[in-house]
C-alpha cells in the first residue's frame, strides 16, 4: 500500500502554459502572413514561396531547412501555375481546329519540359525569426522576368512556331495576373470556402 502511495505522489502534473501567440501578434512582415503565391511588387512580377522551421537547436541548420522549405513552397505555387497554363492552352487548342495537332502536342510537351527547368533563378530574399516560438521563416522569390528568360532560352520551346510561342507567353502573363489577384484577395480576407471568386 505504501508503495502505491509513493508511486502516485511521484506523478508530475503538466504545468499550465499560455497558448502561443498568433503570427500577426509578432509584427511579422506581410509575406509571413500572406504565404506563397504570385505577386506584383515594387520590383515587378514574381512568384513567392514561404518556408518555416521550428525547434531546431542548430541555427545554421534551422535556416537551411527554412530556406529549402521556402523553395519547396515556391515549387508548389509554380506547379499550380504551370498546370493551369497547360490546361488553359489545351482548352484553347481543343476549341480551335485540329489541323495542327502535332504542333499542339509539341507545345504541350514544351510546356512540360520548361516546367522542370524553369525554377533556376530562385533566390532567398528575406528571413524572419520568432525566438519565442523558436521559429525561423524564409522567403523565396522567382522573378517573372527570370522565368520568361528561362522559357525563351529553352531549346524545346524555341523549336515551336513563333505564333505558338507568342500565344503561350500571352497566356502566361494573363495567368500570373489572375493568380496575383487571387493572392491579393486571400491576403485581404476576401477568399473563403465556397467563394467562387477564388
Amino acid at each position: 500500500m505504501s508503495l502505491l502511495n509513493t508511486a502516485c505522489s511521484s506523478v508530475q502534473t503538466i504545468p499550465d502554459t499560455p497558448a502561443p501567440k498568433a503570427l500577426a501578434e509578432y509584427k511579422a512582415p506581410a509575406w509571413v502572413l500572406q504565404g506563397g503565391g504570385a505577386f506584383t511588387d515594387s520590383r515587378g512580377k514574381a512568384f513567392y514561396g514561404v518556408g518555416s522551421a521550428t525547434g531546431i537547436r542548430n541555427y545554421s541548420l534551422q535556416r537551411t531547412v527554412a530556406d529549402d522549405r521556402a523553395r519547396g513552397d515556391l515549387a508548389k505555387v509554380f506547379e499550380v501555375y504551370m498546370t493551369s497554363l497547360t490546361k488553359d492552352y489545351q482548352a484553347h487548342t481543343t476549341a480551335g481546329s485540329f489541323q495542327n495537332t502535332s504542333e499542339e502536342q509539341n507545345a504541350e510537351n514544351a510546356l512540360k519540359v520548361v516546367v522542370s527547368q524553369t525554377l533556376r533563378g530562385v533566390v532567398i530574399v528575406d528571413h524572419f525569426e520568432i525566438p519565442e516560438r523558436r521559429e525561423f521563416l524564409s522567403l523565396a522569390r522567382l522573378d517573372y522576368k527570370a522565368f520568361e528568360n528561362n522559357v525563351e532560352a529553352n531549346e524545346t520551346f524555341r523549336q515551336l512556331p513563333e505564333k505558338i510561342q507568342k500565344d503561350i507567353k500571352e497566356r502566361a502573363d494573363k495567368l500570373h495576373e489572375e493568380m496575383a489577384e487571387e493572392s491579393r484577395k486571400m491576403a485581404d480576407g476576401e477568399c473563403f470556402t465556397g467563394n467562387s471568386m477564388c
